[in-house]
């Protein structure tokens, strides 16, 4: 039953930040945004790996992110490899794929790819900062997409509080932490305290992407991007 509540819980987690997400990029503007290449190449990726895990035994215990284990690369390799069964694995790549490609049509391919290499990298580090030697704010439980897709989904979060001035696209927003926070305090559950690192970090990148040659993109400035672009198309088909 524990375990019934706990995959329910970090469910409607994830159903929150999708919908933050999508409130942020504009649902009505979803067809009309590119492909996003970096998060098919994160799916491909994630996929490859599970397909690696079929075809190799020992992938797990050469691949995974056991701190008992030596190799430099475990910290990124662990996290296409997938030890949840048939449906934890369909969840994480689904998940990744679509907070993929949100997060990839607000900050931009570069960016999104950093924001993604930060959840991975980053609860382990906060981990040793605090003297953790278990992986207690990594959810991956060694293995696994989940706590990098929670991280980046969460930065959408913060990108709708700070972007958003309607009431209830930002309590949508603060809903993201909130829901994170309580659930690391009931449950010990990692994916909500990673949440709350990528909330934090989404909340300080915001105004420094903003320099960038490609800010991030949420509803309104895509619309008034692509009102532009119309405009100068047929100023020059005028002429």
């Amino acid at each position: 039953m524990d375990a019934i509540v706990f995959n329910l819980t970090t469910a409607a987690l994830m159903v929150l930040t999708f919908r933050a997400g999508v409130c942020l990029i504009g649902e009505d503007t979803v067809r009309r945004r590119p492909v996003p290449w970096v998060a098919v190449g994160l799916t491909v990726v994630a996929v490859g790996a599970v397909v690696v895990q079929l075809c190799w035994a020992g992938a797990m215990d050469a691949l995974d992110g056991d701190p008992r284990k030596s190799g430099w690369w475990r910290v990124v390799t662990a996290v296409f490899m997938q030890n949840g069964g048939l449906f934890g694995a369909l969840w994480n790549i689904i998940t990744l794929a679509v907070v993929g490609a949100l997060a990839e049509w607000f900050w931009g391919g570069p960016p999104a790819v950093a924001l993604f290499a930060a959840g991975v990298l980053l609860p382990q580090r906060i981990d040793a900062l605090f003297g953790e030697t278990a992986p207690s704010t990594d959810p991956r439980n060694f293995a696994g997409s989940s706590g990098a897709t929670y991280f980046l989904g969460a930065t959408l979060a913060a990108g709708l509080l700070l972007t958003s001035a309607a009431t209830k696209d930002r309590l949508l927003a603060v809903a993201v932490p909130a829901a994170g926070l309580a659930l690391w305090a009931a449950q010990d559950n990692g994916h909500g305290l990673v949440a709350c690192y990528g909330f934090v970090l989404g909340a300080a990148a915001l105004p420094l992407a903003r320099w960038l040659p490609r800010p991030p993109a949420p509803e309104a400035a895509y619309a008034s991007a692509e009102r532009v672009a119309r405009a100068r198309d047929h100023a020059s088909r005028s002429r």
